[in-house]
């Protein structure tokens, strides 16, 4: 496995991917989200891929001077188990930190226990926070 930047030709793989984990909403374009993210801090949107190329994993995440964030981690199903997440985390958690980040936030559905065991397992705690949103662009 190698984590990479994503490149554009990964647009397809990744957006199956975050389809086959759950991860995409009707309320939310992932074409758009990926542009976005495109254009903001592009070297934290990173992908995993096997030895034949293939997408086995992605996550996005970026910094705004106070918090990381992560977003959009995900898997492929044959790789689950085989430490792709883990290591997609490792990879964003040393480039928040090399930018200087103290700390990285990430939201789970909290209907998904077997993703919060998962981060868990990796040092993270619920902040017992309330999550708030508001949409600014509708896709």
């Amino acid at each position: 496995m190698q984590i990479r930047p994503f490149r554009p030709e990964d647009t397809e793989a990744v957006i199956a991917l975050w389809q086959d984990a759950g991860l995409t909403r009707p309320w939310n374009d992932p074409h758009k989200d990926i542009a976005r993210k495109l254009a903001v801090q592009p070297e934290l949107f990173v992908v995993a891929v096997d030895e034949d190329e293939r997408v086995i994993g992605s996550v996005m995440a970026g910094y705004d001077g106070h918090r990381g964030w992560m977003n959009y981690l995900a898997a492929a199903d044959d790789a689950r188990g085989l430490g792709v997440g883990r290591a997609l985390v490792a990879h964003v958690e040393a480039a928040l930190l090399a930018l200087g980040c103290p700390k990285v936030n990430l939201q789970v559905r909290s209907t998904n226990s077997g993703v919060v065991d998962f981060y868990e397992h990796l040092g993270y705690r619920n902040d017992d926070t309330v999550s708030l949103g508001k949409r600014l662009i509708e896709d």
